[in-house]
């Protein structure tokens, strides 16, 4: 019997991945896509499954840069491309070269009907919703005891340096058994008043992973816990039903148990604002007061005195000025017309006529009538005649009208 020489672990890939790729260089796969992983290198791994099969695909940064949608998890899809072997790890996977929509996945429709009958009940409404206490003394945690998110936690809460105990509540968080499980511990954590809020999550995976979250046993727990509960399932991008039950959802583990933590120096910073907001709300409110009681104090009234008198004092100035000016001008006014006065009087004094080289003729047997014309007289009446100084008589000699 001739022996068979053995094939290397190497020979017998290329063998498969050359027969793999010669006999399937182009086909079209029908599939709903799984743990949808874009990488730093712009290349994107994902898997397409059915319900009895899956297959891993991969489709590199220039034609993920051309689809026309945005895939998801759960989305259906038809892909076109090639089968290879990925000798390293003699997996073989497809090559997508072209993708396109073909409807919702089964998974992705199943959630949907879900999330549309328990949104119906009211166990979404954002009226149900409790605040989130900011400094609780004990936090829940209902999450794996060996996974990534509570590690996660523990150390957010270490180097934050949260003054708060922490309960680990261990459930599985994937698989046949996560959803009783965890609904279980959200159960005994509100019976027992374990804690003050409830941290209930795990980390990141595929939409299957992620299935027990939005299981109906666990979104009713989540509605019902008497704790608010902050739901932190996965990545940011990730979702699950527990996400619109919860009081909260944080994007990530760590994230939540950043909400519910505050470090020491952001408290001392929140209390050092409070003071300071304090002490200036004091400082104003002495300062008015100081500005009050000041107003009463011997200068200040007589400061205010003077405010007050000081237009009354400008006014009576004011007013004696214009009464003095004003009696001047009736004293020079009444001057003035004294003087008139006493020039018309001089004017018409007889005596002041007589000055001028007028005299003052009468009869003489009627000396109080002076004569203003020759009519009535006579040759030889006698006249009286009365000068500036001193006096004479007259006989008329001849009268001439």
């Amino acid at each position: 019997m001739n022996a068979v020489r053995p094939l290397s672990v190497s020979e017998l890939t290329l063998l498969v991945k050359t027969t793999l790729e010669d006999g399937f260089p182009a086909v079209l796969v029908e599939g709903e896509i799984s743990n949808w992983r874009p990488a730093s290198s712009g290349h994107v791994y994902f898997t397409l499954k059915d319900r009895e099969s899956q297959l891993d695909a991969v489709m590199f940064r220039g034609r993920a840069g051309r689809l026309a949608f945005a895939p998801r998890d759960g989305l259906l899809v038809r892909a076109g491309g090639a089968l290879s072997v990925y000798a390293a790890r003699g997996r073989y996977q497809l090559i997508v070269e072209s993708m396109e929509r073909a409807g919702e996945g089964d998974l992705l429709a199943a959630l949907e009907e879900r999330k549309k009958r328990l949104s119906s009940e009211g166990l979404f409404d954002d009226d149900r919703k409790r605040p989130i206490p900011r400094l609780p003394r004990r936090v829940g945690v209902v999450t794996s005891p060996t996974g990534a998110a509570i590690r996660d936690i523990l150390s957010t809460l270490a180097r934050r340096d949260a003054a708060c105990d922490v309960i680990i509540l261990p459930a599985a968080v994937q698989g046949t058994e996560a959803p009783g499980e965890i609904a279980a511990r959200i159960r005994y954590a509100n019976a027992h008043g374990l804690a003050e809020v409830l941290i209930v999550g795990r980390g990141g995976g595929s939409l299957e992973d992620l299935l027990a979250f939005s299981d109906e046993e666990v979104v009713r727990a989540v509605a019902g816990s008497a704790v608010p509960v902050i739901s932190a399932v996965g990545h940011e991008i990730d979702w699950a039903l527990s996400d619109y039950a919860a009081d909260f959802r944080a994007a990530t583990p760590t994230a939540a148990a950043e909400f519910v933590s505050m470090g020491r120096h952001e408290l001392l910073e929140a209390i050092a604002d409070a003071t300071g907001r304090l002490e200036d709300t004091l400082r104003g409110r002495l300062e008015r007061a100081r500005l009050a009681i000041d107003r009463f104090r011997p200068e200040s009234l007589e400061l205010q005195f003077r405010r007050i008198m000081q237009p009354l004092l400008l006014r009576l100035d004011d007013g004696k000025e214009c009464l003095v000016e004003a009696l001047g001008a009736s004293v020079r006014e009444a001057r003035h017309r004294i003087e008139l006065a006493r020039g018309a009087l001089e004017a018409s004094d007889p005596d002041a006529v007589l000055g001028r080289g007028f005299a003052v003729v009468t009869r003489a047997d009627n000396p109080g009538t002076a004569l203003r014309g020759s009519a009535g007289l006579e040759r030889g009446s006698r006249l009286s005649i009365r000068f500036a100084r001193g006096s004479a008589s007259a006989t008329v000699e001849e009268i001439r009208s």
